[in-house]
């Protein structure tokens, strides 16, 4: 990884003139390269699902992933910028620990971003029209192939977002800049490409961004992108089945400027807190282990 590393440094140093004009280069390659790596790609299982339906658009979606991570992660050409790709996609073997760590900070993400959507909307009401707004699933004919849509919707998302902006975006920033500039780059555009979405309320936005803090924190600690393509594809198997499309219920809570504070509110309160407070943790464990074993190579 160390060689990668040097090799993509060496790569951009040959392209540029002062130190001022090659961070301006890599930070604006990183950001054009990351939106599209992250967007078009996450938007190839869409075009299948609709053209195809979805036993056959599941198919050539996971075919189209695998091949995509191989490529991503320094797989075929071209091979001039294979250590670079390397380097990008955060390709490493994670250690026992870092998996459990890893996999612990993934599931109690997951959770910190659902409990944060439930106390939001105990404040405001919430606006089912705005978030089921193109997320109709009632072409599809049965449930079980619903929730094989929603399954492939997240994975496709937490993979290919995963890769564009915690990967070739942030990634060749953090060799420039350092790590809380790239998370905080990474994370403005991972909020500013939701925007466009219907249920983009300005309340949303402190949870996308806080969503995008946590992981480039994830990615930037575990020297990986492995935990925060599960903790994503995990929040999204969520935001897709209930928030989005309703297959799994409908959130029909009131705010508590009606009902006043309830034991939905307090259990909401207490989750947040308790989830947060242990992936802040798993990311400290990560980090520490992380640069042990950078230590003892």
């Amino acid at each position: 990884m160390k060689n990668a590393r040097i090799h993509l440094t060496a790569a951009f140093d040959e392209r540029a003139g002062s130190p001022r004009r090659l961070k301006s280069l890599v930070t604006l390659r990183a950001i054009v390269t990351g939106l599209l790596i992250a967007t078009v790609a996450a938007n190839v299982w869409l075009l299948l699902l609709l053209n195809l339906g979805v036993p056959a658009a599941a198919m050539m979606e996971a075919i189209f992933l695998a091949l995509y991570v191989w490529w991503a992660c320094g797989g075929g050409p071209p091979h001039k910028w294979q250590a670079a790709r390397v380097a990008a996609f955060r390709r490493k073997t994670l250690s026992q620990a870092q998996w459990t760590w890893g996999l612990v900070a993934a599931f109690f993400f997951a959770v910190t971003i659902h409990a944060s959507l439930v106390l939001l909307f105990r404040f405001v009401p919430f606006p089912t029209r705005a978030f089921r707004h193109g997320y109709d699933f009632s072409f599809i004919p049965t449930l079980h192939l619903r929730w094989l849509a929603v399954v492939i919707s997240a994975a496709s998302a937490g993979i290919c977002e995963e890769t564009g902006f915690r990967g070739y975006m942030q990634q060749p920033i953090e060799l420039r800049y350092g790590s809380p500039v790239a998370i905080a780059i990474s994370s403005f555009l991972f909020t500013a490409v939701h925007l466009s979405k219907s249920w983009a309320l300005v309340a949303m936005i402190p949870i996308v961004f806080g969503a995008g803090l946590l992981l480039g924190l994830l990615a930037w600690s575990s020297k990986s992108l492995i935990p925060g393509m599960i903790g994503h594809t995990m929040m999204d198997v969520g935001l897709f089945a209930y928030w989005w499309t309703g297959i799994a219920g409908t959130f029909t809570a009131r705010p508590i400027s009606e009902s006043g504070v309830d034991a939905l509110f307090i259990v909401a309160c207490a989750a947040l807190t308790v989830s947060l407070s242990i992936v802040l943790l798993a990311i400290s464990k990560l980090r520490r282990n992380t640069k042990s074993n950078t230590e003892d190579r």
